[in-house]
């Protein structure tokens, strides 16, 4: 267990003695506890190994025995029991954003309130605001969060939905029987959350498949089985339906199931004019290009035949696809091999869980040319943010690793720089200037009105050692919804200061929106697409951030780490 997961639990622990009406004392301890477990410099298992976090400013001898189990064990029987004893409603009500313990208690002993169904049924009454500590703003707020929260329970994330699906993929595949199997649905057309888990099988004996995939599978749970489809229950939790379709209808099924339900109106329309019916099962009528044909049609036949070029997946929403197509204009997407190296990876200086030498070796591996490294400035002081001497330090220890010609990958100095309140970075430029680049992150007072974030954003962006704006939207997907702000304004201060903005493929942000991207890229913006790495496993992201890129009409020129090593610091010298 990492110290993120420790330091989680220690934070939900002093929730729980708060709903426990706990003293005071014991609960600020678990939240020092879980601030100096963040806090620490190096890797948390070598802490308890060499017996040394008694060392550790906030913790005692009590949470060091605490946090050496949850390390050794990956469990903690006191925490298990702290939970058992809060009543499930009350375990559900700690999910709402902006309900503390506290919070809690006084709704549970005041209103009764042991439910999400009875919070919402007391905001809705009134009696929230009423009680002392809340008032009408934190009940709207409650409702707000509620709604969202309502909806956010019917969705996963694009990353945790994809390895789940991919995982199944490879399953599937091994099945005898199996012609071809295939991801559909919102997941292949790369949306940021996705309901169901939609993937195609090719087989001439649905019957006999569908029998081996529940023996061989053991799904957590069959939902339902018919002849042509199968719904399963995964073991996270997820819905997969899994649908088979004859090999030679298996193309008209691939471009059905893809396409959003706009795009796929659009193409029935185009196939009327020509005097057919396109559906899932073939393009039918007089004439119909198909009809004696004895090879089954690929999606790229399909959309000849309709007289369109190939569409790709993440395009089909029916958005200027159609008329792109028609002109010859469709972009020739980014694709994951153009990729060169990222920027905005952390290390264990600040919050990452990897040194800077794991970090710069995975990217090596990888088969980056380049990697930057951007830990948290001072401010982030729950990440451990650097001061100006760590930064200083960083950099020293960056250009020796350069030199040394220790790793084929080269690493740029840099930092994640908050942007403060007034839209002031939270470094000054003398220490600015002396990185290859900066990124200019909002961490908080997310809350902030529209025009006082927007002024925010562009004051940072006019600085001149701004090189990006990271997740610029602060959003946490099926978390936090984004923060006000003038979309069009901040690109248009980016355009006009020639400052680069990120693509966060970090799986809860995917950060621009893709629905930004292509006024970005005709404003002549420039992205790049960034992991936000704590960990080497989290470079991986990319894939998730190629998927989004995509999905957003952006091409390789259109991107800041498609570019060589060469290229790359020459931009960056020119700050």
């Amino acid at each position: 267990m990492d110290r993120k997961e420790v330091a989680k639990i220690f934070e939900e622990i002093a929730t729980l003695l708060e709903l426990q009406g706990a003293n005071p004392f014991r609960i600020r301890a678990y939240h020092n506890g879980a601030r100096a477990i963040l806090n620490l410099e190096g890797d948390l298992e070598e802490w308890v190994h060499q017996g040394k976090l008694d060392e550790l400013a906030g913790i005692g001898a009590d949470l060091a025995k605490k946090i050496e189990t949850l390390v050794d064990k990956g469990k903690l029987p006191f925490y298990d029991e702290l939970r058992r004893s809060v009543p499930k409603g009350l375990l559900e009500l700690m999910q709402v954003p902006g309900l503390g313990g506290k919070k809690i208690r006084a709704l549970h002993e005041k209103l009764g309130i042991a439910s999400l169904s009875a919070l919402k049924s007391a905001c809705l009454s009134g009696e929230v605001e009423k009680l002392k500590g809340f008032g009408k703003k934190t009940q709207e707020n409650l409702l707000d969060a509620l709604a969202h929260q309502e909806a956010y329970s019917k969705r996963h994330l694009f990353w945790e939905a994809l390895e789940e699906a991919e995982t199944l993929i490879g399953k599937l595949r091994k099945i005898p029987g199996i012609v071809e199997v295939e991801i559909a649905g919102s997941l292949r057309r790369g949306c940021e959350t996705i309901g169901d888990i939609d993937i195609l099988i090719g087989t001439d004996d649905p019957e006999g498949v569908a029998k081996k995939i529940l023996t061989k599978l053991k799904p957590s749970r069959l939902m339902a089985r018919g002849s042509a489809k199968i719904t399963l229950r995964l073991p996270e939790g997820m819905q997969a339906d899994l649908r088979f379709i004859a090999p030679e209808q298996f193309g008209f099924a691939l471009a059905y199931f893809t396409g959003s339900k706009e795009h796929n109106i659009r193409m029935r329309e185009r196939a009327i004019a020509r005097g057919w019916r396109l559906s899932e099962y073939g393009l039918e009528g007089k004439k119909s290009p198909f009809s004696n044909k004895a090879k089954a049609p690929t999606e790229k036949d399909i959309f000849h035949a309709l007289g369109l070029p190939y569409i790709p997946p993440e395009l089909r929403e029916d958005l200027g696809e159609f008329a792109a197509a028609e002109k010859g204009e469709l972009p020739h997407l980014v694709e994951e091999g153009d990729l060169r190296g990222a920027f905005h990876n952390h290390t264990s200086a600040s919050d990452g869980e990897n040194t800077l030498e794991e970090m710069v070796k995975a990217a090596e591996n990888l088969g980056w040319e380049y990697i930057g490294i951007s830990d948290h400035s001072r401010s982030s002081f729950q990440a451990n943010g650097l001061s100006e001497e760590r930064v200083l330090s960083q950099v020293d220890k960056i250009h020796k690793l350069n030199s040394s010609k220790r790793f084929s990958t080269h690493i740029f100095t840099g930092i994640e720089c908050d942007i403060l309140r007034t839209g002031e970075l939270d470094f000054p430029d003398s220490l600015l200037k002396k990185l290859d680049f900066v990124i200019i992150s909002v961490h908080n007072a997310l809350q902030q009105d529209e025009k006082t974030m927007t002024a925010r954003l562009i004051r940072a962006i006019e600085n001149p050692y701004t090189t990006m704006v990271g997740h610029v939207t602060g959003r946490l997907l099926l978390r936090r919804e984004a923060c006000k702000l003038n979309l069009n304004k901040v690109i248009d201060a980016c355009a006009a200061n020639g400052k680069i903005i990120e693509l966060n493929a970090q799986s809860k942000r995917l950060d621009m929106d893709w629905r930004w991207w292509r006024s970005a890229k005709e404003k002549g913006v420039l992205c790049s697409i960034n992991p936000d790495a704590h960990h080497t496993s989290d470079l991986l992201y990319l894939r998730a951030g190629i998927k989004i890129a995509r999905k957003g009409w952006l091409e390789a020129k259109n991107i800041f780490n498609t570019r060589s090593l060469a290229e790359v610091s020459r931009f960056l010298s020119r700050r």
